[in-house]
């Protein structure tokens, strides 16, 4: 949707027949018995196990996320020790999934269950959603899920196959309607299955009813979709293009000492990437050089005067509104530079004590490259 252009209202929803509603109901649910894929959340009705799943799915793969979701059960089996474990803890056990304010809203909100739910998620829909992180699609997958309540869960996947199956030409991207869809979803859903439905609805939508070249011949009810019908399933759902990320120059400045300590910091506690330690990174003056901005970065945040010593590696990493083009120098403090000592938020570690620390997606490249495992090729800058 072009920029300035006031968004339209949603039309007004066709009423749905109760006769195709059972029928869609009953072929989805029976396909969705035979072809479901055997998930670990999916092997327990536990709302803790099922909220965490649910959290770490969103934006994210599903086959990326098992050994994620099997660690973090095994470092954290329940809200109590969730509550309780230290923040860089979670943030170590989050480590690659991005969006780490997720894990921070994970432990703020098991916290909450704690003090006010006996440690458990809450079965009252206002109450999950109003839970940190929460919101109405992860409160509708719990409670329809672990407790049967027959609540929407409307998420990407579900918004495109609604948007297909009833042909809704309205902006998915518009709040107004992403409630239009859940109002459409909370028609559909069955009492008596609330969980498999919302389950099934995620299923299709993951794995046939995909963004491009959706595979309608092998969809169980392709018969009626009425997207498919008028040959329009590649139209839908109608998506407004996001705005471009901005671009920015970051320079890294990988310092080491002379017992071969590299210095890493921890990020401010708010902001992108909160929390999570780096090696020092800033963005890149204007009309300023790669190596005089490493070396001022040093000077300017440490008090360290270096000299850079070799280009380590170009990277980039893209967030939804910001791109990171950087370049990464190793650089050696000048003789008889103090260093700075170890304190809060600021150390010297070894290569083997890395592991230890948070570290962001965005910062996996230096690592990797720093232990001579890979080096990305440049890029033009």
């Amino acid at each position: 949707m072009p920029r300035g252009r006031r968004a339209r209202a949603p039309e007004p929803l066709p009423a749905i027949d109760a006769a195709w509603r059972r029928r869609f109901q009953a072929d989805l649910l029976t396909w969705f018995a035979a072809a479901k894929r055997d998930l670990p959340w999916r092997r327990s009705h536990d709302p803790y196990r099922i909220w965490i799943s649910e959290v770490m799915l969103q934006q994210t793969r599903v086959e990326a996320v098992i050994p994620y979701y099997e660690r973090w059960l095994a470092a954290f089996p329940d809200a109590a020790s969730l509550a309780v474990a230290p923040e860089q803890a979670v943030l170590k056990a989050w480590e690659g999934l991005g969006y780490y304010s997720r894990a921070r809203n994970l432990q703020r909100a098991a916290r909450e269950m704690v003090a006010q739910y006996g440690g458990t998620f809450p079965d009252d829909p206002v109450a999950a959603a109003d839970l940190p992180g929460v919101g109405s699609y992860t409160a509708g997958a719990v409670l329809s899920i672990a407790y049967g309540r027959p609540q929407p869960a409307v998420d990407g996947n579900v918004l495109r196959v609604l948007a297909r199956l009833l042909c809704l030409e309205a902006d998915i991207m518009q709040p107004a309607v992403r409630k239009q869809h859940e109002a459409v979803a909370t028609q559909l859903i069955p009492a008596a299955a609330p969980g498999d439905f919302n389950q099934a609805l995620m299923e299709l939508g993951a794995t046939l009813c995909v963004p491009r070249n959706p595979r309608c011949e092998a969809c169980p009810v392709a018969g009626l979709c009425q997207a498919r019908a008028a040959g329009r399933q590649g139209e839908l759902p109608v998506r407004s293009r996001a705005r471009e990320p901005r671009t920015v120059n970051l320079v890294a400045a990988v310092a080491h000492d002379p017992a071969g300590r590299v210095l890493i910091a921890r990020r401010p506690p708010t902001g992108l990437l909160a929390g999570l330690w780096e090696f020092p990174c800033g963005e890149l003056g204007a009309g300023e050089g790669w190596e005089a901005g490493a070396r001022r970065l040093l000077g300017e945040r440490f008090g360290l005067i270096t000299h850079v010593r070799a280009h380590l590696l170009d990277f980039t990493h893209t967030f939804s509104h910001l791109r990171w083009l950087g370049r990464a120098f190793l650089c050696q403090p000048a003789p008889g530079s103090r260093l700075p000592p170890d304190a809060d938020g600021v150390r010297w570690v070894t290569a083997e004590e890395l592991d230890d620390y948070p570290f962001a997606t965005a910062q996996r490249a230096l690592l990797e490259a720093l232990r001579g495992e890979a080096v990305q090729p440049r890029f033009e800058l």
